[in-house]
């Protein structure tokens, strides 16, 4: 997708601090960061949202790549959330993982 900023990343096009990259997804630092850390992982494969992922594969590397991520910045313990939705409060119509911690959560989620 030509205009999509999460694309343009994934694809280098706008310069980020990759905290991770291999074949399938990369994950960077999230601009507007709810936790001490704070981090998403997004496919280099463009997926509106959750709705559109076609193979479990696209699912499976977005979610084994989180417990590498978290092992290299230590961290044992934290929050992924998915919001699928503009309600549900997605604002990049491209598939990340927002990957949290540092802090304690609360539940409900608000």
């Amino acid at each position: 997708m030509t205009d999509c900023i999460f694309c343009k990343i994934a694809n280098k096009e706008i310069q980020t601090n990759l905290i991770y990259e291999d074949e399938n997804v990369v994950a960077f630092n999230d601009l507007s960061p709810q936790a001490p850390v704070h981090f998403l992982v997004i496919p280099k494969k463009h997926y509106s949202s959750l709705n559109e992922i076609d193979s479990k594969d696209a699912f499976a590397d977005i979610f084994s790549a989180i417990p590498k991520i978290t092992k290299k910045l230590g961290i044992k313990e934290y929050r992924t959330v998915v919001n699928t939705g503009a309600e549900a409060g997605q604002t990049v119509f491209h598939i990340h993982v927002h990957v949290m911690a540092g802090r304690k959560f609360n539940w409900p989620a608000g």
